[in-house]
């Protein structure tokens, strides 16, 4: 690759006097190129990448299937807006997608660009389709940046800040957390007392939920959780939206994290790892619900742009044609007993959890209170950078150091992350750095 025309600390400082200090970068690198589960700065530093674009890239940093689907596409059409002009990489995505979640049942898509917009068109879509205007959520998820995924998302810092006021009818219930107590009966019986004293069942539109919460802190629900609210949804003429964005396309060691519970959503949001890198969201649904909100009600301009499209097509074909799932299951084994073996020799280590690739540890100052120790968490992700791999930390506390590795990972390479972290967990290294 050639050689970067600045260096590390000239990019780092053009990017403090140029952008606006609200973005945050977790690591204070410059990335010069990419392949696969490794990235290497400006200065030809190699990192072994468990954070991929924060779950965006399972398939890993360009996939020669997308490399070679967005280089044809961008032959012919890469942009007419939808709502202008159709295209047929939009048409076919949705085609496959359909057959994926709605498994043989009428289902139908739109396309969009980010996560939160995904998001924002589910509401609306179940708002349509009920008449009804209140939404529940969860404590500790995460929905997005805009106004109304900042008023779902279940957590305060950093994202509500003093952006207030935030949009009206959004509730939010107690998500499952056995480490922390919260048992699945507990959960449901606060589901009741919220419909009972704050929100009548009737009143809601829709029920939105992570299958395992993301920036929360990789809380898997319980499969029975999720049976539960889908038996209260049906009841009640409630829409279940599961939030796939970070689980979505083999993180979980299923194609989407619902898959677990055995149940079928009504709405299901995707994006992230839904063209390996580009830009693209969208929202699939049961076709009587999806079809509520009249024609001209949704859309947006690159909403299912055709270079995003070509390129989700080729991510489609490499969970058909190269077994990612099968690898995104070994690899989770793999990493699970791994971070065991940390947990029992590094007593700052309270937990260790997640399902399929997705999985987190948990920091805390003590293993009997459990307090959260999210200063310790932030000098193991410092000192595993020094050591070549990158990851980034979650949670309410941010406390969690999760792990997003891209699914065409090494075994050796897991191997090698594995051995950096445990490095950077060690005791001496720690105190020095405190």
């Amino acid at each position: 690759m050639p050689a970067a025309s600045r260096t590390t600390a000239q990019l780092l400082a053009a990017r403090n006097a140029s952008v606006a200090r609200g973005v945050m970068t977790a690591h204070p690198i410059v990335a010069s190129h990419a392949e696969g589960a490794c990235m290497w700065d400006v200065e030809g530093r190699r990192y072994l990448d468990f954070v991929g674009g924060i779950g965006v890239l399972n398939v890993g940093h360009n996939h020669p299937r997308v490399v070679a689907a967005v280089t044809e596409q961008l032959k012919s059409v890469s942009h007419t807006a939808f709502q202008v002009v159709a295209h047929e990489p939009y048409i076919a995505l949705a085609e496959r997608l359909n057959r994926l979640v709605g498994k043989g049942a009428a289902y139908k898509s739109i396309f969009l660009t980010a996560g939160a917009e995904a998001v924002e068109n589910a509401v609306k879509i179940a708002r349509a389709h009920t008449n009804r205007p209140a939404i529940i959520a969860f404590r500790g998820g995460f929905h997005g940046r805009t106004l109304l995924g900042v008023s779902l998302t279940g957590m305060s810092q950093p994202y509500k800040q003093n952006f207030g006021p935030f949009a009206g009818e959004i509730f939010h219930a107690a998500y499952p957390d056995d480490y922390r107590s919260v048992t699945t009966e507990m959960a449901l019986a606060a589901l009741d007392e919220l419909f009972a004293t704050e929100v009548a069942a009737d009143r809601v539109a829709a029920i939105i939920i992570e299958p395992v919460q993301g920036d929360g802190g990789f809380l898997a629900a319980p499969p029975e959780f999720l049976q539960a609210l889908r038996a209260i949804t049906e009841r009640h003429g409630i829409v279940l939206i599961c939030d796939e964005i970070q689980t979505g396309f083999g993180r979980t060691g299923k194609m989407f994290g619902f898959e677990h519970a055995g149940i079928q959503p009504d709405l299901v949001t995707v994006a992230k790892s839904l063209a390996g890198g580009l830009p693209l969201s969208g929202v699939v649904g049961k076709a009587e619900i999806m079809d509520a909100p009249l024609p001209g009600g949704l859309g947006g301009t690159y909403g299912g742009n055709a270079l995003a499209c070509a390129a989700a097509l080729a991510v489609l074909d490499a969970f058909e044609q190269d077994g990612l799932l099968e690898k995104a299951q070994s690899l989770g084994d793999q990493l699970s007993r791994g971070l065991a073996e940390l947990q029992s020799k590094h007593e700052e280590i309270g937990t260790v959890r997640g399902r399929g690739f997705m999985q987190a540890i948990e920091f805390v100052a003590d293993r009997e209170t459990r307090q959260p120790d999210p200063d310790r968490a932030q000098l193991v992700i410092d000192r595993a950078r020094e050591g070549g791999l990158l990851v980034i930390k979650c949670g309410v506390h941010r406390n969690i150091v999760r792990f997003l590795a891209p699914l065409v990972t090494s075994e050796a390479e897991l191997r090698e992350a594995l051995e950096i972290l445990d490095a950077a967990l060690g005791s001496e290294k720690i105190s020095a750095a405190a």
